[in-house]
């Protein structure tokens, strides 16, 4: 699609558009009533075509707009960008003329015309933005504005911007340009150039296909508010905060209180790998334990009391745990507090606390206590990653699978008690980045190997660490769970070798008959889920 500009001065947004080139759009003409103008040096720059059309004295509103639709008569164009021309346009140039744009520095139809910013300084508004609306004519018979139709046509798109304390109207006519104006209008001409858009003038009213809502909306708008300043973030030279959703009900370590008021407050890791040890305890219904460093578990367990709980995941890797988050899925009692104060710890995160078991913790002066709702109902159904120019946004992944998800694919059949086990191992390693393997017994996690870039090395990895830093355990006789399909044999010949008797994995690898042969060949139960578990943040 072809579009025609036009502008009185910088023409930033114009410029934003020809540089964008939004669906395609691109930029048939700049015009301007302005010979000075410096959006004619930038358009020239960009090998667009200019037009000036200065208003010569006397000359009245309606013979002027009759000149410019004679300077563009030459050119092909579907839309009509307007970004500053700072003339209202009226019936002879409009009726003429394709659909025509402008975009406003508010939230129409608040504060309309020429000092938007500055009256909504007076008005002390908290929120402004920008409206992108179709230019219908506010010109009377005797060419005199009409003021009341003003800004008046129908609203294509908004983009809401916050005011805050301190603003002046540069500071806010800057903010509303580059986080308003450089977002809205590229979208409404995407919309155009892309054949999306119906405007009903007689209701005033523009409709765009495509432009839902839903679970994951053609826009994503977001408004969170500060909750904290941090000491730095991820490492001293970076500045951070954390923002809260006051919205949600489920069990977060945003809205934690910690119940130790003399402690350092929480650092950007600590909020991190506090909220992995979280959510990896929502998992389980039966008294779970969970300790976590840089985001990984080094131990996960179940068992019939918090405090054996505790045990069993501190001892699958009690070197890692040191200086790690727990977190817990029951109230605190006092003989788990004493067992998490045996040895450094920066966080524990618990749905409640008894009178002892937080005079225990009290003991260590900087383990921060953080008392979180026993709500694990999922409410926020989908995560956030911010990336560099937009983010990513899917669905958490809530998969929990039973007995009867499983398809066996060996000769050799897995026990209840080795199912078990594999699925108490699936719903950990849904916690533990790729490539992951967790080594379990009963259900408890014997060893992990995390982060790795090669699934083998994983696997050898939880071996290893298996062997050389848990406390009581050993991979013979564990079970295995892998994140993804095995690619090669390799994998399920170095977990035979380790002692692995079965393995739960997703499958759907070209290579699977062979895996399989590899599984059966060291007399080693397998099953497949048919869905994978991959973490890479």
């Amino acid at each position: 699609m072809n579009v025609a500009g036009m502008a009185s001065n910088r023409g930033r947004n114009l410029l934003n558009i020809a540089d964008r080139a939004p669906g395609g759009a691109e930029f048939a003409v700049i015009l301007t009533n302005d010979a000075d103008a410096p959006v004619l040096e930038e358009a020239a720059e960009r090998d667009i075509p200019t037009e000036v059309v200065e208003r010569a004295d006397g000359e009245s509103r309606r013979e002027h707009e009759e000149r410019v639709l004679g300077a563009l008569d030459g050119y092909d164009f579907d839309l009509v960008t307007l970004d500053g021309y700072m003339r209202l346009l009226s019936e002879t140039f409009l009726d003429e003329a394709p659909t025509t744009l402008n975009v406003h520095p508010s939230l129409l139809p608040s504060f309309p015309g020429m000092d938007a910013w500055g009256d909504a300084l007076d008005y002390g508004a908290k929120v402004v933005g920008c409206t992108v609306h179709v230019v219908t004519n506010a010109i009377d018979e005797d060419g005199e504005i009409i003021e009341e139709e003003v800004d008046g046509g129908p609203v294509v798109t908004q983009e809401p911007v916050p005011v805050y304390e301190g603003d002046d109207e540069d500071a806010l006519a800057d903010r509303v340009l580059y986080e308003g104006e450089f977002r809205a209008y590229p979208r409404a001409v995407s919309w155009f150039a892309e054949d999306r858009v119906t405007v009903d003038y007689e209701c005033n009213r523009v409709s765009v296909a495509g432009d839902t809502g839903g679970d994951l909306p053609s826009r994503l708008l977001s408004s969170e508010d500060r909750a904290a300043d941090l000491r730095y973030g991820e490492n001293p030279h970076q500045d951070a905060a954390v923002y809260a959703d006051n919205t949600v009900d489920e069990a977060s370590v945003v809205h934690a209180d910690q119940l130790n008021e003399g402690a350092k407050a929480l650092s950007y890791n600590n909020y991190n790998d506090a909220d992995g040890a979280l959510n990896l305890i929502k998992e389980f219904d039966a008294p779970a334990a969970a300790v976590i460093k840089h985001t990984n578990p080094a131990g996960c367990a179940t068992s019939a009391t918090l405090a054996d709980a505790y045990a069993d995941a501190l001892s699958t890797d009690p070197k890692s745990a040191f200086g790690g988050i727990v977190a817990l899925n029951r109230e605190c009692d006092e003989a788990t507090a004493a067992q998490i104060i045996d040895s450094f710890k920066e966080v524990v995160v618990a749905p409640g606390y008894t009178d002892a078991a937080l005079e225990t913790l009290s003991e260590k002066e900087n383990l921060r206590v953080l008392d979180v709702s026993d709500n694990y109902d999922v409410t926020e159904d989908f995560t956030e990653k911010k990336l560099v120019g937009g983010r990513l946004v899917q669905e958490r992944d809530t998969q929990s699978l039973a007995p009867r998800d499983l398809e066996v694919v060996t000769e050799r059949e897995p026990t209840p008690e080795q199912i078990e086990s594999m699925l108490f191992a699936w719903q950990t390693i849904k916690h533990v980045k790729s490539n992951a393997i967790v080594l379990a017994k009963g259900t408890e996690t014997v060893g992990v190997g995390a982060g790795q870039v090669s699934r083998v090395d994983a696997v050898e990895i939880a071996d290893m660490k298996a062997r050389k830093d848990a406390e009581g355990k050993s991979p013979e006789g564990s079970v295995m769970a892998s994140d993804a399909f095995f690619p090669f044999p390799d994998g399920i010949e170095k977990a035979a070798e380790a002692g692995v008797e079965a393995v739960i994995q997703p499958g759907g690898s070209k290579n699977d008959d062979m895996v399989i042969e590899a599984a059966d060949e060291h007399d080693v139960a397998m099953v497949m889920t048919g869905q994978r578990a991959f973490r890479h943040d």
